[in-house]
């Protein structure tokens, strides 16, 4: 394909998306929009530094606690034998035979 019929089909695409019909937006705003008053201003700095924590003694030691349930649970999954020495090759090999075995019958 050469390039002056890439950059025609271009043209062309372009031509034609231009030609598409874009739906009514101020239609789809909920009734009430335009009476609303407008929305207080808040000084930027309150914006940046946040909200103070809301965080209770009780929310702390309960996410403290699943933190600590978590780090023992990864302990634990990083202990179980992963590869040739977990059993897997002998069971695939097991099933295998098995399947040997029904292909037979």
């Amino acid at each position: 394909m050469s390039i002056y019929s890439c950059l025609s089909a271009l043209f062309l695409s372009a031509l034609l998306a231009g030609c598409t019909q874009f739906p009514e937006l101020d239609s789809s705003q909920t009734p009430g929009v335009f009476d609303a008053p407008y929305p207080q201003l808040v000084p930027l700095d309150d914006l940046i530094n946040g909200a103070p924590p809301r965080a209770t003694a009780d929310m702390i030691g309960s996410v403290t606690g699943r933190a600590a349930g978590l780090r023992a649970r990864a302990v634990r999954i990083k202990r179980l034998p992963v590869g040739p020495s977990s059993g897997t090759d002998r069971r695939v090999a097991q099933l295998r035979q098995k399947a040997a075995q029904l292909r037979a019958q």
